[in-house]
């Protein structure tokens, strides 16, 4: 028997952190960092958060660039 497509992991979970391989949503953001959606939008507005960008009405932030905030804000608070 051959292995399954399931089985084997998938590389795109892995360069992404284990993020998912979709672009997230404010909600998605509030959810993962455990903060209500204002603050979201607040972050946002001030520019002090996760880099998102817009799709027609709606804000969208990329899985790789929320990896990325992350790890730098991981640097900084480190120093």
């Amino acid at each position: 028997m051959s292995r399954t497509r399931s089985a084997q992991p998938d590389p795109r979970a892995t360069l992404r952190g284990g993020l998912p391989d979709r672009y997230l949503t404010p909600d998605d953001i509030a959810e993962i960092f455990e903060v209500p959606k204002e603050t979201v939008y607040q972050w946002r507005k001030k520019r002090t958060g996760p880099p998102g960008f817009r799709i027609g009405k709606h804000i969208r932030y990329d899985p790789a660039a929320v990896h990325r905030y992350v790890a730098e804000r991981m640097t900084i608070d480190a120093a």
